[in-house]
């Protein structure tokens, strides 16, 4: 576990109460300003961070301490993003994009469904040069979606993304 510093726990509450709230990225004249103040606001925040980020309006992305961002890359408006996860270079992603990383144990059937406990899956690696559609989910299972993959709006994604593919749809 990495200890956060005291900057990173400010910048944290900061980001959650105001930066998270500004308006987006396209919005005439202040839009670019936004993007800086967020994406200024995550590199105390976030492991590591490349440079030129695009944090949208509404980003989500809990403590923030497991994420590693690389170059060029963004999170979209009101995107939810697990902890433990890497995004490398030159990665895009629609607004609304839901990644999940942690499920309900289901191996025992006599416990009740409500006093399950619930376990974290591996990192999950987005490779370089990834465009992630408006309203994809992404969910547990998967644990790499490779270089220069698209992934369709609306799609749910299951098992891991090989190089240079065009998912789309439901499994």
């Amino acid at each position: 576990c990495v200890m956060r510093s005291k900057l990173g726990i400010i910048a944290l509450i900061i980001y959650t109460l105001i930066f998270k709230h500004f308006p987006k990225t396209s919005t005439p004249i202040i839009g670019t300003a936004c993007k800086k103040i967020r994406g200024l606001c995550v590199r105390f925040i976030f492991k590591k961070c490349g440079k030129n980020l695009n944090i949208e309006k509404g980003a989500h992305f809990g403590y923030g301490d497991e994420i590693e961002i690389g170059d060029n890359s963004g999170i979209g408006i009101n995107c939810k993003v697990t902890y433990n996860i890497k995004i490398g270079n030159n990665v895009i992603m629609g607004p609304e994009v839901l990644i999940y990383g942690e499920n309900h144990l289901i191996d025992d059937p006599e416990i009740p469904m409500n006093t399950r406990t619930s376990y974290r899956h591996n990192k999950l690696v987005i490779e370089d040069n990834v465009w992630i559609g408006t309203r994809v989910i992404i969910l547990p299972s998967v644990n790499r979606i490779c270089t220069g993959s698209i992934i369709g709006a609306g799609a749910v994604v299951t098992m891991d993304v090989p190089p240079y593919a065009v998912v789309a749809g439901d499994p």
